[in-house]
């Protein structure tokens, strides 16, 4: 299992974090979300490495900005 963290620009509540898990629980391989709002911090736990494109653009399609993109 490989970890990756990020941190995603606009989240206010937890309706956004639940957005943000829903968007990505659909990428290849993604086997865990934890979304923690108040330090706008995504952690995806999956069984290899995540094309950061692919991340980008599930958190896009729900609303919110990838940080450092």
């Amino acid at each position: 299992m490989t970890e990756h963290r990020y941190t995603v620009l606009g989240m206010a509540c937890d309706h956004c974090a639940t957005s943000i898990a829903e968007a990505l629980e659909h990428l290849p391989g993604v086997t865990s979300i934890a979304v923690d709002v108040d330090t706008d911090s995504v952690t995806v736990i999956s069984t290899g490495n995540l094309d950061r494109a692919d991340v980008h653009a599930a958190v896009d399609a729900a609303g919110y900005e990838l940080a450092g993109s």
